[in-house]
């Protein structure tokens, strides 16, 4: 079974020794980042501070800090599971025949299954404030002495197509501007950003609603940060991920549904007229977000269970928490990329490279200018869009190792004839691009370079000792009196 809630895998983390409870107070300005950074240096476990400054609200950070943490999150021995089903799931053929079919069937009945079930109300209604509320009640962090003040860093942002009413489930950071406002950071190639731009060109003076869940079961929290296909909507990829559907219910104030087993909705709109000054913001890439125009969310109502939980996470130089759900990503992207181009191999993104500065990839290469066709496919998907770095080696090179990709493409490298630039969208929060939003990136072609692609002398072996005599010293080793 799934868990129900984010208080259910705080138990079971709690269980295998992955929980330290905190009854200390400490302020969630600055001083639970400083905490919370240093227990992820050290491996250690997931954090609930019970009394954090200035507030009644629990609050749960670094929960996902660890691979075993992340299994134990998704109910998997390791994310390879995760990766197999969405490969078994996407890869449709189509249907020759009455057998094929029939074969196709379960399925179809298996992803029937997964969409949310609406129900009347849930424990996230248990407390209703319509009037007598503050986003202050809180302990929202102010996780770096120069960011521009307290951030929930963890939310499910809830919009709907205005044109098509297809919801998206994303995460956007939200500056707190006081007791009901907040800024909703809004990237320009987030599809909260899109459903902002068609309902502005529908009515510049209109609101668009909205919709914030704040901790949940913890599939359906990673629901928001994955790399769901286009047409899949994030509550159904949650309950795939659970084996169970999510049960939804409806808003107070607006005609969005939320997770009924989250802790913390706020619900309300975002003015179409209305922006104001964001930022600065210490974000992943290691370095502050400066100041931008975002638009404003104004909460209407906060509904919540009887002793919530806030959870929250913190991103700055890495590895943070993140670094183990992009790990996640990663693996649930893989299959997908596959299934349209099924000569990759595998594919990393070293923690250095905050997700989207360097992926490393490799492929079983097949004709000349294979690696330059796989670095445009990337570039072609959705947020690898947003890569600046592709290097691109070999099937029999391990990605999963830098060391490894680090010394075989540079003995494959002549950089002249192996790196290519191209112009394109560039992640928002890159503060090197030449402007906001457009930049360049970079691909490099280190594998083995064949006849046909102008290379003429032999490429020549690696040196590797042969299986016989590795063996036989196998059998003297014993006898040697050396560690390994």
């Amino acid at each position: 079974m799934a868990y129900r809630d984010l208080r259910e895998f705080i138990a079971r983390l709690e269980k295998e020794g992955e929980l330290r409870r905190i009854s200390a107070e400490v302020d969630p300005i600055l001083e639970i980042t400083e905490v919370a950074q240093r227990v992820l240096r050290d491996a250690g476990p997931g954090l609930l501070f019970e009394h954090p400054k200035g507030s009644r609200v629990p609050l749960a950070i670094n929960l996902f800090a660890s691979e075993r943490r992340m299994n134990l999150a998704l109910e998997v021995s390791g994310t390879r599971e995760i990766a197999d089903r969405i490969r078994s799931m996407i890869d449709f053929q189509s249907p020759q025949g009455l057998l094929d079919k029939i074969k196709m069937l379960p399925k179809l009945a298996e992803l029937g299954s997964f969409f949310p079930e609406t129900v009347r109300s849930g424990p996230c209604k248990e407390v209703i404030r319509r009037d007598d509320f503050s986003l202050l009640d809180f302990p929202i962090l102010k996780c770096w002495p120069k960011d521009a003040g307290r951030f929930i860093t963890w939310p499910l942002v809830i919009t709907k197509n205005p044109e098509t009413g297809k919801r998206n489930v994303g995460v956007y950071r939200m500056q707190v501007f006081d007791e009901r406002t907040t800024a909703m950071h809004w990237q320009t190639q987030k599809h909260g950003a899109e459903h902002f731009r068609r309902a502005r060109a529908a009515d510049p003076h209109g609101r668009i609603e909205v919709a914030v869940a704040i901790g949940a079961d913890p599939a359906t929290c990673l629901s928001g940060i994955l790399p769901v296909p286009p047409d899949l909507d994030e509550f159904i990829f949650a309950g795939f991920l659970r084996r169970q559907p999510l049960e939804l219910a409806p808003c107070e104030t607006c005609s969005l549904e939320v997770p009924a087993n989250a802790e913390i909705v706020l619900e309300g709109y975002v003015d179409l007229g209305e922006m104001r000054t964001e930022g600065p913001f210490g974000d992943h890439t290691g370095f502050y977000s400066l100041e931008s125009e975002y638009p404003v969310f104004h909460v209407t109502c906060i509904t919540h269970r009887r002793d919530p939980i806030y959870l929250t996470t913190v991103v700055g130089p890495p590895p943070q928490e993140d670094f183990f759900m992009g790990h996640l990503v990663e693996r649930v992207f893989l299959p997908v990329m596959q299934m349209q181009y099924p000569e990759i191999v595998d594919i990393a993104m070293p923690a250095e490279g905050i997700f989207h500065n360097l992926m490393l990839v490799s492929i079983r290469k097949s004709y000349p200018g294979h690696a330059r066709k796989i670095m445009s496919a990337i570039w072609s998907l959705g947020q690898a869009m947003f890569t600046k770095v592709i290097v691109v080696v070999d099937h029999d090179v391990n990605v999963q190792d830098p060391r490894e990709v680090v010394w075989k493409t540079l003995c494959a490298l002549d950089p002249e004839r192996d790196v290519q630039f191209v112009l394109g969208p560039v992640d928002t929060l890159d503060h090197a691009a030449r402007m906001q939003d457009f930049g360049s990136k970079m691909g490099i072609d280190a594998t083995r370079k064949w006849a046909a692609e102008g290379f003429l002398r032999p490429w020549p072996d690696e040196i590797k000792m042969d299986d016989a005599t590795r063996a036989r010293v196998d059998a003297l080793w014993g006898r040697l009196g050396v560690k390994r």
